[in-house]
């Protein structure tokens, strides 16, 4: 949000702040959330052109926890999301460089 923005929502009585702040999250809480995330996000557009179904057979789980691991993470854990995207194709290396961004 830019600036301007940010001071016309807070002249109007609005407080402004992240998902972390609202949710009084630990920097810790909002790492994991972060990392969560971003592997989530990955998984979606690795998975995208692959059935579901092909995706859990490979995860060797139901598609219940592959829809949830494509929709924002919070219902699997980082161990299912980094096992599910190695077996979609991705690298240790990727997934270590996705985390790493998520520390910045």
């Amino acid at each position: 949000m830019d600036a301007a923005k940010r001071a016309r929502l807070e002249a109007q009585g609005w407080s402004v702040g992240s998902a972390a702040d609202f949710l009084a999250l630990t920097p810790e809480e909002a790492a994991l959330v972060e990392m969560k995330v971003a592997l989530s996000d990955a998984l979606r557009r690795r998975s995208a052109t692959l059935p579901q179904s092909d995706v859990a057979k490979n995860v060797h789980a139901s598609v219940r926890p592959v829809l949830a691991g494509e929709g924002d993470g919070a219902g699997v854990s980082l161990e299912w999301l980094i096992r599910a995207l190695l077996a979609v194709g991705a690298t240790p290396q990727e997934i270590g460089t996705l985390i790493a961004r998520t520390a910045r």
